[in-house]
């Protein structure tokens, strides 16, 4: 995982993994964007806490009450699918129908509050990909279903996503090699037409030199 920063903008690059946690500081105007690469037809679920810097016992405050953050998801054709407003802590769901890379971005709603003052944020973030969503102990309950029914129920779902991933790592291959293809006819039809430039070249040369000693009588 890298990140990169410019002008407040924060964008992480973050392979696919089931699932992952991780915490960042945010400034009072800056945004921060994480790029999944998720399969097609895959629910995701994100769970967020925040904690707001208190300069007065130089600690994060278990909780930050009034502060909101705003979460935007863009697909991969750079649509919006998710664009809502949260509370400190948070949790959002969206299903991916086209393959690739989406963006999830938040950022605080820290001009509506005076309490944040230019400080700093802390902001813990979960997010859960494709069979890892799911509750199997709540699911467990609800359908009844023993031990052995579950743990079924569990390498159904894991193979559904091995599918899923496999058909996206084929669409990536498909998409690279359509790539590869038109590069390679673009430089091909670039180095005819600089042979045939570099041959007309030669042969005007020829005759304006054949022309050159022709006017003063050399030859």
């Amino acid at each position: 995982m890298w990140w990169m920063t410019s002008s407040g903008f924060l964008v992480l690059l973050a392979w696919i993994h089931p699932g992952h946690a991780l915490y960042f500081h945010i400034g009072e105007t800056e945004k921060k964007c994480f790029i999944e690469e998720i399969p097609d037809e895959t629910m995701v679920i994100g769970k967020y806490r925040t904690q707001l810097w208190d300069k007065q016992t130089s600690s994060f405050l278990p909780a930050t009450p009034g502060l909101g953050m705003h979460v935007e998801i863009k697909d991969p054709e750079t649509k919006i699918i998710l664009s809502r407003q949260y509370g400190s802590d948070g949790r959002f769901t969206f299903t991916s129908h086209t393959p690739g890379e989406h963006q999830i971005c938040l950022h605080s709603n820290s001009t509506k509050i005076a309490l944040f003052a230019g400080g700093k944020l802390k902001v813990h973030l979960d997010i859960q990909v494709g069979e890892h969503t799911n509750n199997y102990p709540e699911i467990a309950a609800k359908d009844k279903l023993t031990e052995l029914q579950l743990r079924v129920r569990q390498l159904l779902d894991q193979v559904e996503q091995i599918q899923k991933e496999q058909n996206y790592q084929r669409y990536r291959e498909e998409r690279f090699r359509t790539t590869s293809e038109s590069t390679n006819q673009r430089v091909l039809w670039w180095s005819i037409a600089q042979t045939l430039i570099l041959l007309v070249t030669g042969i005007w040369q020829m005759k304006h030199l054949k022309s050159f000693f022709e006017a003063k009588k050399l030859v």
